[in-house]
């Protein structure tokens, strides 16, 4: 471990902050690989105080792969930064409102879900920045799904090891979720792709769901109301918050995640504007071998 670097673990199965780094800057190739390897072993780490540009945002990512499009179907609102995704609930309320609809709640996605796995090659993993923070709520939950896995009795795991689910970009919306007139941009294509239910980390080599209680409709292995009670099954085992930490924002934060191996949800509990900034780094074909 470099000597300026601190970890300090938030909980026993996932979660580290990292101090110590200035991210504004370009890293040396050795502490590039000390984050990696705390990202690996803890699914998502933090870093409080980088009050970064969007230029140097996106250079941090570059650090750890290749950034993809700000979204598949959503529209870039950076012309100059299209890798960039804003999670602003404000602007969301006013494009509800200019569209004719009902712009209730914080105008968040406050549901469980894994970033984009209705593409053939779900990201590898996602950098968020806070811009702008509530006083208080609007924390952001992960939970680890390898250890959800190994936590099943060994007949359900090889239940799952011989599964594959659908994963479609279909949204249900509620109050305090996105809003109308973003839900149809985001399902203007259709996007699907078929994916094992445990994957194994390209990594670690170790095996985790890798099932989404947003995105995943059904399994292609099974009848209509066997899938229906193997997925409700799962979003029982992926939610229990044993397996979960919670992040508290502050203005300059940053979290970086595996999206091979978590999960993660936004709290609803907050009043007032919360922006947030996304990049995505590209990732690989989840495989079961």
């Amino acid at each position: 471990m470099s000597d300026r670097i601190e970890i300090r673990k938030l909980t026993p199965h996932i979660g580290a902050e990292i101090h110590g780094v200035d991210l504004s800057a370009p890293l040396d190739p050795s502490v590039v690989a000390e984050i990696r390897a705390t990202l690996v072993a803890w699914k998502v780490v933090f870093f409080r105080d980088q009050n970064l540009t969007q230029e140097q945002h996106l250079a941090f990512a570059r650090q750890f792969g290749s950034p993809t499009p700000a979204h598949p179907t959503l529209p870039a609102a950076f012309p100059d930064f299209p890798e960039i995704l804003l999670l602003d609930n404000k602007t969301l309320m006013r494009r509800e409102k200019e569209g004719g609809g009902a712009a209730a709640g914080p105008s968040i996605e406050s549901r469980w879900h894994t970033d984009v796995t209705f593409v053939p090659n779900p990201p590898m993993g996602s950098i968020l920045r806070g811009v702008v923070v509530p006083s208080y709520g609007g924390d952001t939950q992960w939970t680890n799904l390898v250890v959800a896995y190994e936590t099943l009795s060994p007949p359900l795991q090889r239940l799952c090891d011989e599964l594959h689910a659908v994963h479609h970009n279909v949204l249900p919306i509620s109050r305090g979720e996105l809003p109308g007139a973003l839900k149809k941009q985001f399902q203007a294509q259709d996007m699907r792709a078929v994916h094992p239910v445990v994957r194994v980390h390209p990594e670690t080599g170790r095996e985790g769901l890798f099932f989404d209680p947003m995105y995943s409709t059904r399994v292609v292995e099974l009848q209509a109301s066997e899938s229906d009670a193997v997925l409700r099954f799962l979003r029982a085992v992926i939610t229990d918050p044993t397996f979960a930490c919670r992040y508290r924002w502050s203005d300059g934060a940053f979290a970086m995640w595996d999206n091979r191996c978590t999960m993660h949800r936004v709290s609803s509990d907050f009043v007032g504007e919360r922006v947030i900034q996304r990049v995505t780094v590209a990732g690989d074909v989840p495989a079961r071998a």
